[in-house]
């Protein structure tokens, strides 16, 4: 069922979806089976969405990045985004161009995910998260509300990143004019968990299944199942 309040370009419709008033959907975007478009959501071309998925109100999926010469780095991208099936977006989230999320992932309200990410399957992103360009996500990983996730970051699977927890990618703090190979976000292993209010620098790795305690502030590399806490984040003991 499409709304007659709804603006719909496309023909590429699966049985059963539904489109709700003052929706707008482009051109060129294809939609699977029983999708649900909730009212005042925007899809922009190059969209595939999957079955079963649910868009919330006020979603924008498609967004184009614009550096307009503020920004140190010119965003690059290709105008493509795909949602896997039985995805939910959340109201007033912001999906940008080349983006491609796995099934069955869950994004939450007033997130934001930049260009050129990958999300894997069954994953969660709270409530405000933000990820920014060039960050790749596992499968299974959950990344809780208020948490930012920088440019040109890894995070594995089966990963936990509770709430608030801050990541960086500069250590020149923007002295420096933009270089992919010297800006470099966080590399988190897999089964890794990262404590609320905890803080990664730049470059640094976390080992598979390591702890990172609340509020830690890391800012050196930790080996495979350990457990850091403190300011700076130091060796407490090994996880079994």
């Amino acid at each position: 069922m499409i709304s007659k309040m709804a603006v719909v370009d496309t023909t590429t419709i699966g049985s059963g979806t539904k489109i709700g008033e003052f929706a707008i959907v482009r051109m060129g975007v294809r939609l699977g089976k029983n999708v649900i478009i909730h009212p005042h959501v925007v899809i922009e071309p190059g969209v595939v969405v999957g079955d079963g998925v649910e868009i919330l109100p006020g979603a924008y999926i498609g967004r184009e990045p614009k550096g307009v010469g503020a920004t140190a780095r010119l965003p690059e991208f290709e105008r493509h985004v795909s949602i896997g099936s039985e995805c939910s977006i959340g109201s007033n989230a912001v999906i940008y161009y080349d983006v491609r999320i796995g099934r069955n992932t869950l994004i939450g309200d007033n997130t934001s995910v930049r260009e050129n990410v990958t999300i894997g399957e069954r994953c969660i992103l709270g409530r405000a998260a933000t990820v920014n360009y060039h960050a790749q996500i596992g499968d299974r990983t959950k990344i809780m509300d208020l948490t930012h996730i920088t440019g040109n970051s890894i995070v594995g699977n089966d990963v936990f990143i509770s709430v608030c927890v801050g990541t960086t990618n500069d250590n020149a703090i923007g002295k420096l004019a933009y270089d992919d190979s010297r800006v470099q976000g966080p590399r988190i292993g897999d089964k890794a968990a990262i404590g609320a209010g905890a803080n990664l620098l730049p470059n640094v790795e976390i080992g598979e299944g390591a702890v990172v305690g609340a509020s830690a502030l890391v800012t050196k590399n930790v080996l495979e199942r350990k457990l850091v806490m403190g300011v700076p984040a130091k060796v407490v003991r090994d996880v079994e």
